[in-house]
Order: C-alpha cells, then sequence, then structure tokens
C-alpha cells in the first residue's frame, strides 16, 4: 500500500471517531518526530503494538478486503501482567475481514455506534476446517444458536461473545454506513493468534511514497530505530 493512501486512511478515520465522539489517547496524534523524546516512558506502546493499525490482507484492494483499527491497550505475556485488551476498529460497508479464528485469544466484538455489523460463523474441527455443528455463542448475555455459516447482525449497542476455534468474518451491513466497531479481549498478539481459512497478509508492504502522517504500529521500529 503506499504510505499517501495510508495517511489518508488514519485522517478519514480520525474524522469518523470524532464524528461518533469517540475519543483516543493523546498520543494518537503524535507525528513520527513526537515520539523521538518519549522512548523511554513510552516502551509499553511499543512492546504491546499499541496505536494505528490497517491491513488490505493482501487483497491490494482495501475497501473491499481490509481494515483500520487502533488498538487502545493490549498486554504481553512475555513481560508483563496485563491479561487484556482493546480495539476501536472502523469497518466499511461490505468491506471484509477475512474468515478466521483465534486459538488464543477469547473476544467480544461490540457494535458502538454508526451502521450494522453482520457477524458470519462457523465452529472449526480438530483439523482446523469448517464444522458442521451450530455455533453457540453469547449475544449480550443471551445464548444463541447459529447455523453454520450463519449470520447474525448486530445494530448499534450490540455485542457478541467469540470463543477460541469460532471461525468468524465480518462486514458492513449495505446501505447502513461505517460501523464502529469495538473489541474487548484477553491479549492480542496478531504475529501468532491469527488462523486464517484462506491464507492472507496481515501487515501490508508499504511505498513510502510520502513521510507518515502518523506511525502504525508496526512502524515502530522502523523509524524509531527500537
Amino acid at each position: 500500500m503506499k504510505r499517501s493512501v495510508i495517511n489518508q486512511l488514519i485522517g478519514d478515520s480520525i474524522e469518523f471517531f470524532n464524528q461518533m465522539n469517540f475519543k483516543l489517547p493523546p498520543w494518537a496524534f503524535f507525528e513520527p518526530n513526537d515520539w523521538l523524546h518519549r522512548i523511554p516512558e513510552c516502551k509499553e506502546i511499543f512492546n504491546n503494538m499499541l496505536g494505528w493499525d490497517l491491513t488490505d490482507f493482501g487483497s491490494g484492494d482495501f475497501h473491499k478486503q481490509g481494515l483500520i483499527l487502533f488498538t487502545i491497550r493490549n498486554g504481553n505475556n512475555k513481560i508483563d501482567k496485563k491479561p487484556y485488551a482493546e480495539k476501536a476498529m472502523i469497518v466499511e460497508e461490505l468491506q471484509e475481514t477475512p474468515m478466521h479464528f483465534h486459538w488464543s485469544k477469547m473476544e467480544d466484538i461490540i457494535n458502538r455506534g454508526g451502521g450494522n455489523l453482520v457477524i458470519e460463523l462457523f465452529n472449526s474441527n480438530a483439523k482446523e476446517e469448517f464444522s458442521d455443528r451450530p455455533v453457540e455463542v453469547k449475544i449480550d448475555g443471551m445464548l444463541k444458536k447459529i447455523k453454520p455459516g450463519g449470520k447474525v447482525i448486530l445494530t448499534p449497542g450490540e455485542s457478541i461473545c467469540l470463543e477460541q476455534g469460532v471461525y468468524h468474518r465480518f462486514y458492513g451491513e449495505p446501505n447502513r454506513g461505517k460501523v464502529l466497531v469495538g473489541e474487548v479481549s484477553a491479549v492480542n498478539d496478531d504475529t501468532s493468534d491469527n488462523r486464517f481459512y484462506h491464507q492472507v497478509g496481515r501487515f501490508p508492504e508499504i511505498l513510502e511514497d510520502e513521510v507518515p502522517l502518523h506511525l502504525l504500529a508496526s512502524d515502530y521500529k522502523k523509524y524509531l530505530n527500537l
């Protein structure tokens, strides 16, 4: 992806967060040089991959298959005690996050506002293939049974709890607008805890056609010489 496109997407996301009255921490708006004299005090941000994150899952078409998110808080099982994580995500109409599950992470996906979020579900079997068993999930604490490949539509304020091994893909419902999505979970590790049903790319290769507006979490090592 071009850095100019990433900069534009982050700028658009900040505008949407503002429209939704969702406040990010002050360091969300740091420019690259702002980090340089704060490195010692920001180790948790760097070590736990907090901040801006963006991917097109290797599709080359972000608006068809992609996701932009901001990791607000996260633990790191190797170096600290925090056992939880929180993300804010923006999902466009029909913008797909591909089918995947997590081996370790249990998570709640929350529609914080905007449009409706469509989630398709399968259980996995011992071979990590789709199971023909119905999926039992809790939606805001209420137990629901979903047929394999069935859909759950979360309207603003609704949430779903996804246990380990439950395949899920999600996208914004057409003609409803962008969705502000929250995620509250166990510690998040995108380098080793995503099992995509079809292999995809997680972190994009970036063509540096202009300087970063704000650093992605995957930029920290490169730009700050960590």
